[in-house]
């Protein structure tokens, strides 16, 4: 799996960092959505479908890799 986010549209709501905390932050100053981990291991893979369905804006993108 790959992400992509886009925080252009991010609205800081940290749905992403409390889903899925060791793939996603919150930039201090302004709450975006940080990446800390674009080629998550598969263990993360639920957690991180889970932030990508409930970010309000939909800045996450998922990418299958096989």
């Amino acid at each position: 799996m790959h992400i992509e986010t886009d925080t252009d549209l991010c609205i800081a709501s940290g749905v992403c960092a409390l889903a899925a905390p060791a793939v996603f932050d919150q930039d201090e100053d302004t709450g975006l959505v940080v990446l800390l981990d674009a080629d998550p291991a598969e263990e993360q893979a639920v957690a991180v479908r889970e932030a990508a369905t409930m970010c309000p804006n939909a800045v996450i993108r998922l990418t299958e890799r096989g």
